[in-house]
């Protein structure tokens, strides 16, 4: 594909993909590319294809137990890291699509979330931290994370912790964590009161998409509700993250969201990805704060061809 280099040396693309925009390199002007090949209607219910055999089970840390299911393989692992709305279980557009491609494809619950133990109030430790101890358990050693919502902050944490660790860096409706005065008041002031306690679907999910699809909308709701089984409150970042922190970040970075979502509208994509040395930003139309479910043909395929071009 075609791309106009800056003088800084970034790489400065845009161009269609499906539904999507692409944008590589951060606060810069870009031409416009050819359209990719025309997709499937995104507000057309999708079934969940048949998941391929994976081994599931708690895998025993040092301090907790967390329920996981890894499709094995000699591929190169893909972690999946859920949002505060789901758990292991909600990966099922993705997990066969995946391990099709041939990736060693992975999910997980955290602490207080589907079958895994609970946050204990006196020793919380770091989702970070638990996230490095199971790959341990699971032997990988150099992985693609993929984290949606709530777990782009465990991402992120884990990438300033563990950079050798990371082939790429996916971060899909989700930049949190930021403690920088600017992006916190930018934060609050698109969220109004009361907003947490808003039923999750319409938090989460688009307008389209509850339209278009109500008994996607039942299947996402029913996992949400099974998703916390336990105290999941405690747990705190390895690092503080920051502006200049994310600078420092070595791996390669796709920012995915939706332009309907609520809690992460696409400026605040755009502000986060300005400050980071090598991102991509994907903005996908009639989509809310869960992509990776509302349109995950067009997520998987994105991520995928993210995944291709970072497997060194």
């Amino acid at each position: 594909m075609a791309s106009d280099r800056f003088p800084n040396d970034k790489v400065g693309r845009r161009r269609l993909i499906g539904a999507g925009f692409l944008i590589a390199g951060a606060g810069m002007t870009m031409r416009a590319q050819a359209a990719a090949p025309a997709i499937r209607d995104p507000m057309i219910p999708l079934p969940i294809p048949p998941q391929v055999p994976a081994k599931e089970g708690l895998a025993l840390l040092s301090a907790t137990r967390l329920w996981y299911w890894d499709t094995g393989g000699t591929g190169q692992p893909v972690v999946f890291l859920h949002p505060a709305t789901g758990s292991s279980q909600i990966w099922g557009y993705q997990q066969p699509v995946f391990a099709a491609a041939g990736y060693r494809v992975i999910g997980y619950s955290r602490r207080g979330y589907y079958k895994s133990d609970p946050v204990p109030k006196a020793n919380p430790a770091t989702a970070s931290g638990d996230l490095r101890e199971l790959l341990d358990v699971l032997q990988v050693g150099k992985c693609h994370i993929a984290g949606s919502a709530a777990g782009c902050a465990i991402a992120i944490d884990f990438a300033l912790s563990h950079p050798e660790r990371l082939f790429s860096l996916t971060l899909a409706c989700g930049v949190g964590g930021i403690q920088d005065t600017d992006y916190v008041r930018m934060a609050d002031s698109i969220r109004p009161p009361g907003y947490d306690g808003l039923p999750a679907a319409f938090r989460e999910l688009s307008p389209s998409y509850r339209a278009a699809n109500p008994q996607g909308t039942a299947q996402w709701a029913a996992l949400e509700k099974s998703a916390v089984t336990g105290n999941r409150f405690g747990q705190t970042s390895a690092n503080r993250i920051t502006w200049s922190a994310i600078q420092t970040m070595s791996a390669p970075v796709l920012l995915i969201g939706g332009d309907s979502d609520l809690g992460v509208p696409p400026p605040m994509l755009r502000t986060f990805a300005s400050h980071l040395k090598n991102a991509e930003l994907v903005l996908v139309p009639e989509a809310g704060h869960s992509v990776y479910w509302e349109q995950p043909e067009l997520f998987n395929r994105t991520v995928l061809g993210f995944v291709a071009r970072h497997t060194t």
